[in-house]
């Protein structure tokens, strides 16, 4: 049996979001029964100090000959780093990312990818370019339910799939909570509902209306969309967004379209009580029957599939679980991210270029239409600017 292939990482950030990632990193790939990749993080980054990146490291339990940096120019002239994971918030991605390819490493970059599709186009170019892997980090993508779904749209389980209905919202006082400041609602950081939570509602209407049909068959959806500012920032606080896809996914007619609803909303919940009694999150509607997974969006691990003419026994309903074995699921995309440089590729099949633009796109003519407009500094294509 050959040896697991060893990916070394450096970790741009040390943000919660990249402690959640570094600890998955050191989960024991034989909890997920994964025997081909082993992770090791070789170095972390802060922008601010070197001892803040030692602390994180010490909090992650990182193995001792870790090195922290101070700086991310320091990390990408690591030369025992394979990749990068960038965890910084929206607004720096394209900065970040930029300086890693420019450097020479394949990057794994937080969602939402970046502010604007024209940035997204650009660090594909580059990627390109220098023939480096670059993906962005959709780690709900990667999950086994995930997977299973897509794979039943595919095979026409559900029939033709007509409609998907995906919500991702959480009740908050805005006010008391983030203020002005939290990067949830600073427009300085991209904050808002759209790219933080949004993205997690397009992910869900993208991997089963656009991701299930042959890529020959993959059309950008039209849009209509409806923002509200929170009044003390601009950013969006509720976001609705519904899509028409030209094709709808098994239809043997190739007849239909398809609709996705995808919503966000920092003022009302998905999951009101906090413990799943408003579910589903995501309905999955098709001809044959539906899937509707429970909340979180994010971090899927229960399904119920309910079949046309179930009758009152409820004979065409079934519940699936898939538990997390060990971690917080973001090992599963780092899994993937570590084959893809292991075999030289340049992208993930699960979460392509492509894709990832055409979901930047669709953000863009939400924002369009809402009047929603970040700051230049953020929006722009000049590299290198200071964030």
């Amino acid at each position: 049996m050959l040896s697991p292939h060893t990916v070394r990482w450096g970790i741009l950030a040390t943000g919660g979001i990249a402690q959640t990632f570094t600890k998955d990193l050191l989960v024991d790939p034989a909890t997920r029964d994964v025997s081909d990749i082993r992770h090791a993080v070789v170095a972390a980054a802060s922008s601010s100090s070197a001892d803040r990146a030692k602390k994180f490291l010490q909090d992650t339990k990182c193995p001792s000959s870790a090195v922290a940096y101070g700086s991310y120019a320091e990390l990408v002239a690591d030369k025992n780093i394979d990749i990068i994971y960038v965890a910084t918030p929206h607004s720096h991605h394209y900065q970040n990312t930029m300086l890693c390819l420019e450097a020479g490493k394949h990057v794994l970059c937080e969602k939402a990818f970046t502010v604007n599709a024209a940035q997204a186009k650009k660090l594909v170019e580059l990627a390109k370019k220098k023939n480096l892997f670059l993906m962005e980090a959709v780690w709900t993508r990667y999950f086994p339910l995930s997977i299973e779904i897509r794979k039943m749209i595919e095979s026409g389980e559900l029939g033709t799939v007509h409609r998907v209905i995906a919500d991702l919202s959480f009740n908050e006082n805005v006010e008391k909570t983030w203020g002005t400041e939290h990067r949830m609602v600073n427009m300085d950081l991209a904050g808002g509902a759209l790219l933080d939570l949004g993205i997690y509602s397009l992910t869900w209407v993208f991997q089963c209306l656009y991701h299930t049909l042959p890529p020959s068959a993959r059309r950008a959806p039209t849009v209509v969309s409806s923002i509200e500012k929170y009044s003390r920032t601009g950013a969006d606080e509720k976001t609705s967004m519904l899509l028409t896809f030209p094709s709808a996914p098994s239809d043997p007619t190739n007849s239909h379209t398809a609709h996705g609803i995808a919503l966000t909303n920092l003022r009302v919940a998905t999951d009101v009580d906090g413990h799943g009694s408003a579910n589903p999150a995501i309905r999955i509607q098709g001809t044959k029957g539906e899937i509707m997974i429970d909340h979180p969006a994010y971090r899927p691990t229960r399904y119920t599939m309910v079949m046309k003419g179930g009758g009152e026994a409820k004979v065409g309903r079934r519940e699936v679980v898939h538990e997390i074995p060990a971690g917080h699921g973001m090992h599963w995309e780092a899994d993937e991210a570590g084959r893809c440089v292991r075999d030289g590729k340049l992208e993930s099949e699960g979460m392509g270029w492509e894709e990832s633009v055409v979901i930047m796109e669709t953000m863009d003519e939400v924002r369009r239409q809402g009047g929603l407009n970040y700051p230049q500094k953020i929006e722009t294509l000049d590299y290198p600017v200071e964030l």
